[in-house]
């Protein structure tokens, strides 16, 4: 499909606009009749409460839809029990929009041990259990139910990480696409704001959704194949497409000069492949057929290979469309979407946000709200590419950037317009903390390269690690009048950071609020590589830099890191090595993640099949540790814990059964001691707040020493 796309504030707006802009997008009758209107054009129904932030996803789409001229109403976590909770705002003019909220369902309802959570922070209150399992499902099926003759659009987060057959945890198999079982119309995945603006005006003018099927960012049913399209049959393993016409599906992804100009120049290290003059004409019309439904989910090795190539299909610039078969119908999956341009992201984050809770929540807390009420986005995408992580796979992993100006403008509205500011700014921001501004140092390589990541193994020499825009944009936060600190809360990429101490020296200096939160993830190289996170060297790089800057500044500031128990590619052995680091390092974590395998990332699908989808999948390929059963997960975690008495007789055990034995006993070298304390003696780890500072004080002069905390779920980003 054409790399173009409308900007978004060049369309011609919707007759209603004439109504003017809500005060809150209506939740109500009510509301609708004191903004005069007899319908809306457009109902959005979420899982999450109604929060007019930028930080949530209906909020984004409802202001951006109004701007277009749409009256948008919000039906916020109805009772799905039945149909008449989507019949509250009458029938749309146009469509239901539906999304699970800012994360998926199954992982805002269930930890990693596949345990109940009794909270929700995105309910006010805090309460849990207001959504059903499989949100966006349940939600699409009783909008039918109320009015079948309207369309429904699935889209965030959950329904863009089904959007393809994927392995589900809770259920231990391979589910179809989400859209047969939802009964939904279309899907659009990403943030989605071209697609749906596109979607939206097109409906208005009488195009039936069944006939749209040309939106970048968009999945959908088909029954027939398309007149003038090629496709690329990539159904089996040995058969990654036709050798004599396109090049491979399988193009180098782990050589670290393999972006571009050089993959077009050379074979691929996969396949003895090479593009042809005419490959590069046919893109635009050429589909990749992938396994059907049926195959991946009775043959795991099918699956990984499926994965592979579907994560190598969401560069922008050279993605092409996908197709499944389910059953007798084939699910269509078009490129993504053209990332936003920096004016088309100051015109998204400039729409007139409340910038708090729908008024008839009362004084209920929202504690998601409670979180971002004073942070602020500058930035989309990750180029980082974890295995684990879905921001890439849901963001992509273009950096799309906000203007200086637009960002200052947002914390001059907090300051002037946002109950409760103190002059703190809690973020400044996004999926990652510091990669604002940084990208390929050629847009033709960019729009060419089919690297899953760009900082590993290495970092590539074509990445721009420049942060002097971001340092300058930190200063100028700071300045503002009204503003009395500026903290940087989103994760940050600290292997990025190191290549510029300058940037570092600021973060240190003025932007740390007592600890930063990074996320090293492990110590051995085993797990790392299936994680595509960089050797503990890095941190030990970045923590060197943190604490002379902290203490040139005069500043007592703590590192708090994140370690994963039970990854793929993870061995007993490996865990044995990251407790003996943390322990020799003064590491005592208060609690701890275990891995959570997230509908279509790549370590999922490691888990699942026990092959690694970052290099040639095939059935004599080389497989992947995975850790699965309760007891290893357990014995993992408690590992990662080895300072809590309650775990000692599990890790004793295991060290005796892996002749480790050597490793029990009393000594900076020992891991656990040889007796138990006696009964009513049992460690319990003091509540975080109590214990993050205070044994570090104590443990440790006038050197920042770390204690991991929660890790949230990694699937909301």
């Amino acid at each position: 499909m054409p790399a173009t796309a409308t900007p978004l504030y060049d369309y011609n707006k919707y007759w209603a606009e004439c109504f003017g802009t809500a005060p809150l997008l209506p939740m109500s009758r009510a509301e609708m009749d004191r903004l005069g209107w007899d319908s809306c054009d457009i109902i959005v129904v979420t899982g999450d409460a109604y929060v007019d932030h930028p930080s949530f996803g209906m909020a984004i789409i409802g202001r951006l839809l109004e701007a277009q001229g749409f009256r948008v109403g919000i039906i916020a976590q109805p009772d799905w029990r039945s149909k008449d909770a989507f019949q509250a705002l009458g029938k749309p003019n146009l469509y239901f929009g539906v999304a699970a909220g800012n994360m998926d369902s199954m992982i805002n309802r269930y930890t990693a041990d596949k345990k109940v959570r009794n909270d929700d922070a995105y309910t006010p209150g805090g309460v849990g259990g207001m959504r059903p399992d499989r949100c966006s499902l349940v939600y699409s099926q009783r909008c039918k139910e109320a009015y079948n003759d309207v369309p429904v659009i699935l889209g965030g987060i959950e329904a863009s990480l089904r959007r393809i057959a994927h392995f589900d945890y809770w259920q231990g198999s391979v589910r179809r696409s989400i859209l047969l079982d939802a009964s939904a119309d279309i899907l659009v995945y990403g943030n989605a704001e071209r697609a749906i603006v596109e979607l939206s005006h097109r409906i208005a003018r009488g195009d039936a959704i069944r006939d749209i099927t040309d939106i970048r960012g968009t999945a959908f049913i088909r029954h027939d194949r398309p007149e003038g399209w090629w496709e690329i049959d990539s159904t089996r393993i040995d058969r990654p497409g036709r050798i004599d016409q396109v090049v491979s599906p399988y193009v180098n992804t782990q050589d670290s000069e393999a972006c571009a100009t050089k993959q077009e120049e050379a074979a691929s290290t996969d396949n003895v492949l090479r593009f042809v003059p005419d490959a590069r004409r046919n893109r635009d019309r050429s589909v990749i057929r992938l396994p059907s439904f049926e195959k991946v989910r009775n043959d795991a090795v099918l699956y990984a290979h499926a994965n592979r190539v579907l994560h190598l299909e969401t560069n922008p610039g050279n993605a092409r469309a996908l197709v499944q078969a389910h059953d007798n119908r084939d699910l269509w999956i078009n490129p993504p979407p053209i990332p936003l341009t920096t004016a088309e992201m100051d015109y998204v984050f400039g729409m007139p946000f409340a910038r708090v809770p729908h008024k008839s929540y009362g004084d209920a807390r929202i504690p998601a709200y409670e979180m971002i009420r004073f942070s602020v986005n500058i930035m989309r995408g990750c180029f980082g590419g974890c295995t684990f992580c879905s921001i890439t796979e849901h963001e992509g992993r273009i950096i799309q950037n906000r203007s200086e100006e637009s960002v200052l403008e947002e914390i001059e509205k907090i300051r002037d317009t946002v109950p409760g500011f103190t002059g703190v700014i809690s973020d400044l921001g996004g999926p990652t903390a510091n990669m604002y501004r940084l990208a390929c140092k050629s847009t033709e390589i960019e729009s060419a390269c089919r690297r899953p990541s760009c900082v590993f193994p290495g970092i590539c020499s074509n990445l721009n690690t420049d942060h002097s825009a971001l340092t300058g944009l930190y200063r100028k936060a700071r300045a503002l009048p009204g503003v009395k600190k500026v903290l940087i809360a989103s994760g940050l990429r600290y292997d990025l950071a190191v290549q510029d101490p300058e940037y570092v020296k600021e973060l240190v200096t003025h932007h740390v609020g007592g600890y930063l939160k990074i996320a090293p993830e492990h110590t051995e190289t085993g797990p790392l590589d299936k994680m595509m996170k960089p050797g503990i060297g890095a941190y030990n790089r970045f923590r060197e830099m943190f604490e002379k800057f902290s203490e040139e500044a005069g500043k007592e500031q703590y590192l708090i890191p994140y370690f994963i128990a039970a990854h793929p590619g993870t061995t007993d052995e490996d865990m044995v090595n990251l407790a003996l680091w943390l322990k020799k390092n003064g590491f005592r974590a208060d609690q701890v993640q275990a891995f959570y395998p997230s509908p279509m990332a790549t370590a999922t699908a490691m888990y699942h099949s026990g092959k690694n989808p970052l290099r040639k999948v095939t059935y004599k390929s080389d497989g992947v540790t995975i850790v699965k059963s309760p007891e290893k997960r357990k014995l993992h975690k408690a590992l990662l814990r080895y300072h809590d008495p309650r775990n000692w007789p599990l890790i004793r055990k295991t060290l005796k059964e892996m002749n480790l034995g050597h490793l029990i006993g009393s000594g900076k070298d020992k891991l656990v001691p040889l007796r138990q304390p006696r009964e009513g003696a049992v460690h319990r780890s003091p509540r975080r707040k109590n214990s993050a500072l205070a044994h570090e004080k104590r443990v440790r002069k006038g050197k920042a020493l770390s204690q991991h905390t929660g890790l949230p779920p990694r699937a909301d980003a």
